[in-house]
């Protein structure tokens, strides 16, 4: 079995029936040649068998048109070798060439199936003509034109990923959810919650046949310093002690993990002895480590020791050493996976580490993420409040200082019921199922509905809740796959990637860029071309006039909203001060422990339950609150507007209309027009990734401004 069927499998929704396929050695030729008797061989059921036959017809006529276009290409479509010693005669062939082109990659753009079979040979022709026209016109006049057109051909090369962020606690699922929804049930190691996952994954699909990871390391002075305070221990105070011994304890699961019993009392002199690290030089050099597995559950096995605690069940008795304190991040690539073609997945595990190295990427992971998948089991999804503070610590990375648009709440573990419900009838277990389905969603939308704190930054419309089974997904014991709700995520997924369809982009472009030169050979239209260019000129005088308008009103806006936030701030800072230094009596206890401790590390302070304390957060919420609802406003992760009200999606040359009224300068107003997009997608971009910066930049300056003030009161 080769991974072209194991694709499509997956592609089809028949990943039950990989197995099977395997040990029958179905490849790509025999797929093709399968017939209605081994059809029904391999599938008993009717309604699989239906479905299947469909699908394998579809692509044979996929497949046949496919291979048509790709030998018309062949044989019409590559550059002439005629002799080039005249340059009239050269530039004449090119136009002549590009005309020829030009009509091919309307035909491609035309018939363009995002995330088709086909998609990969379209985008590999459409490539080949552009690099025959790249070296045509190196025998073409070195003029501003050829300099123009090689630099538009070579920027067509860009790739769009669009990051989708998964949290939850420990045993809540996340692991089996990303198997299930991109096809690949042995990926990622699951287990038990003691072998819980600890590091930062991200998930994304490879060209490559075999499946592979690379391990990014911290450093070595980073693990120096986090050994740093087994090894220098000065307590003061009882409070203090019970802190420290917290945190004691979690070093030195680290450290154990790491070095074993045997070496469990080693000297912080010794901790970079280059024995500790036979598996892993790159560590000490400092460079990442790369694995590669012909399956998936090669290189699950692999990466275990990497990603996960030891479990207590000794399911792992052979390891000795465990990598995952020293792990930053891991990247694990999917051979051809058509989930994560341009998407990818990253298990963010809690909030973040308060490493500061590892803190930084977890912050700009989030940051990157257009939505968010929140990841709970179905009988905690109402009542657990750790997905909740996930949800609330992370909003404004998410919101105002990044770029998520969506929210998902995922319910897992659907299929979960009494002890008591095992007797019923399978009908009876399935009703009680979708029912308690239900009333998980409304409960859980309920709770956002009340939490005032991430609406600050989401509205309802971002919000969208799950009820999924990975177990049933694969089984169908209970559920029927689409009650699974997996379907649905991974229609979620296929939509993200049709939207960055690298072919469809790639053959927009060309088909501008080959308009142009074809349009280069008109030298009877000078009148109108200077008619155009006037009126082109007034046209962007006008638009960017709109824009400046638009800034301006923006500007002024931020202003007040800063000016009422520093006065609210002067009168109510001080009551919320107030609130967190006298606190009711049953929260009393310990107080001092911890107010020393916040201090102390400039206004933070980790609690005991794992919650995080940020009292500068808590001071400076009148000014931030006060620009939050205009920033959103200014500039929305999602919607069709755009940021500065839309005035820059709105911007337009109307190229449409300039065609009807000079028609005999269609090709180069095409040009203009796949231009006028490409740019206004690029600014969108630009735009995007500053404010998340100004944003980051806003906080940062707020924070310093605090911690400059503890650092006061300390001395």
């Amino acid at each position: 079995m080769d991974d072209f069927v194991r694709k499509k499998l997956t592609d089809w929704n028949f990943c039950n029936w990989i197995e099977r396929f395997e040990e029958e050695g179905i490849d790509r030729e025999s797929l093709e040649c399968l017939g209605d008797k081994e059809i029904d061989d391999l599938f008993p059921k009717l309604g699989p068998r239906a479905k299947f036959k469909k699908r394998l017809k579809l692509l044979k006529g996929e497949q046949s048109t496919t291979y048509q276009e790709t030998e018309d290409f062949s044989s019409h479509d590559q550059p002439s070798t005629s002799d080039t010693s005249d340059k009239g005669k050269r530039k004449s062939d090119l136009q002549d060439e590009c005309s020829k082109w030009q009509t091919s990659a309307r035909k491609r753009q035309c018939t363009l199936v995002p995330g088709s079979y086909a998609e990969d040979i379209k985008l590999s022709g459409m490539r080949d003509i552009m690099k025959c026209v790249y070296k045509r016109l190196d025998f073409q006049d070195n003029t501003k034109l050829q300099a123009f057109l090689k630099n538009k051909i070579s920027d067509l090369e860009t790739e769009e990923r669009e990051m989708v962020g998964v949290f939850g606690r420990s045993g809540a699922g996340k692991s089996s959810l990303i198997n299930a929804v991109i096809g690949e049930k042995d990926l990622l190691p699951n287990g038990n919650i003691s072998a819980c996952t600890t590091v930062m994954i991200k998930v994304e699909a490879t060209p490559n046949l075999k499946y592979e990871a690379e391990i990014e390391f911290i450093t070595k002075e980073e693990w120096k310093d986090e050994m740093w305070p087994l090894y220098n221990i000065v307590r003061d105070n009882e409070d203090q002690e019970e802190e420290d011994g917290k945190n004691d304890h979690e070093i030195n699961e680290k450290r154990s993990a790491l070095y074993g019993e045997e070496c469990k009392n080693i000297s912080f002199e010794n901790l970079l002895d280059n024995k500790c690290f036979r598996e892993i030089p790159e560590f000490l050099r400092g460079k990442p480590k790369f694995l590669k597995s012909e399956t998936a559950k090669e290189l699950s096995a692999q990466i275990v020791k990497y990603t996960r605690r030891d479990p207590e069940d000794g399911q792992y008795e052979g390891v000795k050493q465990w990598y995952w304190p020293l792990v930053k991040c891991v990247t694990v690539k999917v051979p051809r996976n058509p989930f994560l073609q341009h998407v990818t997945l990253v298990d963010l595990p809690g909030n973040g580490d308060f490493d500061k190295s590892r803190d930084e990427m977890w912050k700009g992971l989030v940051r990157r993420c257009s939505t968010v998948w929140i990841v709970t089991e179905i009988n905690r999804a109402a009542t657990e409040k750790e997905s909740w503070e996930i949800l609330e610590s992370a909003s404004s990375f998410m919101g105002n200082g990044g770029e998520c648009q969506q929210i998902h709440f995922i319910c897992t573990k659907s299929d979960h019921f009494e002890e008591s419900d095992n007797h019923s009838s399978a009908a009876a277990i399935n009703a009680l199922i979708l029912k308690r389905n239900m009333q998980a969603k409304k409960q859980v939308r309920n709770n956002f509905n009340k939490n005032t704190k991430i609406k600050k930054h989401f509205n309802e419309e971002c919000f969208k809740v799950f009820t999924v089974s990975s177990t049933e997904f694969w089984k169908e014991k209970h559920l029927e796959p689409h009650d699974t709700e997996i379907p649905e995520l991974r229609e979620f997924l296929q939509n993200l990637n049709d939207c960055h369809s690298e072919t469809l982009n790639y053959v927009s472009r060309a088909h501008g860029i080959l308009s142009l030169i074809q349009g280069a050979r008109s030298t009877d239209v000078a009148e109108n071309k200077r008619a155009l260019n006037s009126y082109i000129q007034q046209k962007i005088s006008c638009e960017l006039e709109k824009v400046k308008e638009s800034m301006e009103e923006t500007y002024s806006a931020f202003e007040k909203c800063l000016t009422e936030g520093v006065e609210k701030s002067k009168t109510l800072c001080e009551a919320k001060l107030k609130k967190f230094l006298y606190p009711n009596k049953s929260k009393r206890y310990g107080f001092y422990g911890t107010l020393k401790s916040t201090v102390e590390k400039l206004g933070t302070h980790k609690q005991k339950t794992g919650k995080q304390i940020n009292l500068n957060m808590k001071l400076s919420s009148f000014l931030t609150d006060s620009i939050n609802e205009e920033f959103r406003k200014t500039f929305p992760n999602g919607g069709k507007h755009g940021p500065f009200n839309g005035v820059i999606s709105m911007f337009s040359l109307d190229t449409e209309k300039l065609i009807q009224q000079y028609n005999d300068v269609e090709l180069q107003l095409t040009f203009l027009n796949t231009e006028e997009e490409k740019i206004k997608a690029k600014l969108n971009k630009i735009i995007r990734e500053r404010k998340k910066d100004m944003y980051k930049r806003l906080m940062e300056t707020i924070e310093k401004t605090m911690q400059e003030g503890y650092k006061s009161t300390k001395e």
